[in-house]
């Protein structure tokens, strides 16, 4: 009898010390990936403090917004400009992207992100919310054309796994951002005001600015002759010759029904107020689900592979079923809230990376951007479902369940690309 103790207790040790080396494994090859790549390592550090600081801002503005007392539908609607300015731009970003030399590009981004930000301190009355509408579309607008930009860079500088591993790193990266900058944010807005915010955001920017500017990016831009508009009907011209892309970028697109702002805000409003500040019950919430963000792609990144990801899709449905059970308990929420964040970094970086693996250098800009196009139209879609579902009598509860069952049938489409298209593996 103790000698079957013992071997079960061996048995459990061995198979947790397996799974620590695992993980130190995985840990060094983002370590070692930064280390041999100059160029990602210095994107990345840019990505990390730029991303730092639009989370000061974006705390801040569903603070003011709350505090303004303005109704469900205005919430979802400034949630959902967050994601449409990219749904508007992505045709053209594309072209322009597979023309233009990217740390110009990046460069003038970033430059409207700073002016954008720094003048949403304008903003502090109802009447002044059709300027936010107006900073926060543009502001979201350079920012989603900046990472679709950097996203069709990854490709040209990385290759197979090393692509794999910088998305992840990408991915871990913004949530890391997310984290802190939620963290630090909701006790920014509660003690030094909302405008503070505004303010230290636009200050981040800057420092991204210069780091930017004094990065080497070396690479080929292939002379394109034809104009944008050819190039668009050649774009659509090759999905339809090559329908895997577009399978992969419709499954891609499932990833933006993780766009939980609204629902955050929401469920903050009308279950959580009577315990904790409202900027810091923002913060709180939003940090937990990112604290998911970060270590899901650490525990999970080894085991994952094409058949598999199915698997992330189910759970990613189970994760916010529990949410939904878990929502009028403001403690049992944060906790619900790390394992919603738990697998959405893996569903977003392998999806991303399938899509990358599986279409034509010559493509990158113009695939990536109505790729992201996709994606931001699911998500702008989702904040407004999220909207008029809750001004129509849903319970969050509810939203959350449909959310949910939306990930369970991008489990079910995924099983079908995988048996009618010939999918390349990543490594």
């Amino acid at each position: 009898m103790i000698n079957k103790n013992i071997g079960k207790l061996y048995f459990y040790f061995n198979k947790k010390m397996n799974f620590f080396y695992a993980t130190l494994s995985l840990m060094k090859k983002y370590v070692t990936l930064l280390r041999e790549e100059s160029v990602l390592r210095r994107l990345s550090t840019i990505q990390l403090i730029s991303y730092f600081g639009a989370w000061f801002s974006n705390i801040a503005i569903y603070t003011l917004l709350l505090d303004l007392n303005v109704s469900a539908a205005i919430i979802a609607f400034v949630a959902m400009l967050n994601f449409l300015a990219g749904v508007i731009q992505a045709p053209f970003s594309g072209p322009i992207i597979d023309r233009v030399h990217p740390k110009r590009l990046m460069l003038f981004l970033i430059l409207l992100e700073i002016v954008a930000t720094i003048a949403l301190v304008m903003v502090d009355q109802l009447s002044d919310l059709w300027l936010l509408y107006l900073l926060v579309f543009v502001k979201m607008a350079a920012a989603s054309f900046y990472f679709t930009t950097e996203m069709s860079l990854l490709p040209k500088i990385l290759d197979g796994d090393k692509l794999r591993i910088a998305n992840e790193l990408h991915s871990i990266i913004w949530s890391l951002s997310y984290t802190l900058g939620m963290a630090i944010s909701g006790f920014v807005v509660y003690w030094l005001g909302i405008k503070a915010a505004f303010i230290l955001d636009a200050c981040m920017f800057i420092i991204a600015f210069g780091l930017l500017y004094t990065t080497a990016i070396e690479v080929e831009i292939l002379k394109i002759e034809q104009n944008i508009i050819t190039m668009m009907k050649d774009t659509f011209t090759y999905l339809k010759k090559t329908p895997k892309a577009f399978h992969l970028m419709l499954l891609h697109s499932f990833v933006g029904l993780t766009a939980f702002d609204a629902l955050v805000a929401l469920m903050v409003d009308q279950y959580y107020t009577s315990i904790v500040a409202a900027s810091l019950a923002l913060g709180l919430l939003h940090s937990a689900r990112a604290v998911g963000l970060v270590v899901g792609p650490v525990f999970i990144g080894k085991w994952i592979n094409n058949r598999r990801l199915v698997y992330v899709f189910i759970a990613q449905g189970v994760a916010l079923f529990l949410w939904a059970y878990a929502m009028h308990n403001f403690y049992l929420s944060l906790l619900a809230s790390v394992v919603v964040g738990f697998f959405t970094t893996t569903l977003w970086s392998y999806s991303y990376t399938l899509l990358q693996k599986n279409i034509d250098k010559k493509y990158y800009g113009r695939i990536v951007a109505y790729n992201d196009m996709l994606f931001l139209s699911s998500a702008a879609f989702t904040s407004y479902m999220i909207g008029f579902l809750a001004t129509h009598s849903f319970s969050l509860e509810a939203i959350t369940v449909i959310m949910g069952i939306g990930f369970l049938l991008g489990a079910l489409y995924y099983r079908y690309i995988l048996k009618n298209q010939d999918i390349k593996e990543i490594a």
